[in-house]
């Protein structure tokens, strides 16, 4: 299930965000949670099974009212499961009335979702 990012989870979320290749320099890792901790139009999230493995961030677009999926990563011993691809379900059950695009991060995983 999708959980709202918390402090508390600051680690957890780094390590996941680690793994999105633009992600790799520690200074850029620490400025991006920074931006989804203050930011108003950035919003983490986490998928939690019996633990968490996967995070998906995401930024409004309020002018075309939609999400814009910044980022998406799941732990590599939880890959090719269709984790991915649930979170962006319950991304798009969450947001029925918004749009989910992506960026040129995200793009190709998300086309291979195919629930947008």
């Amino acid at each position: 299930m999708l959980i709202r990012y918390k402090k508390t989870f600051e680690k957890i979320a780094m390590g996941l965000l680690s793994f999105m290749p633009s992600e790799k320099d520690l200074k850029k890792l620490q400025h991006t949670i920074k931006e989804y901790e203050i930011e108003e139009d950035w919003q983490l999230f986490l998928w939690k099974e019996e633990d968490i493995i996967g995070l998906l961030g995401v930024l409004y677009q309020n002018d075309a009212n939609a999400l814009m999926i910044q980022h998406i990563s799941v732990n590599p011993s939880h890959r090719f499961q269709g984790v991915g691809k649930k979170m962006v379900q319950a991304l798009k059950d969450m947001y029925s009335d918004k749009d989910i695009i992506s960026n040129e991060n995200t793009a190709a995983f998300i086309e291979k979702c195919d629930v947008c």
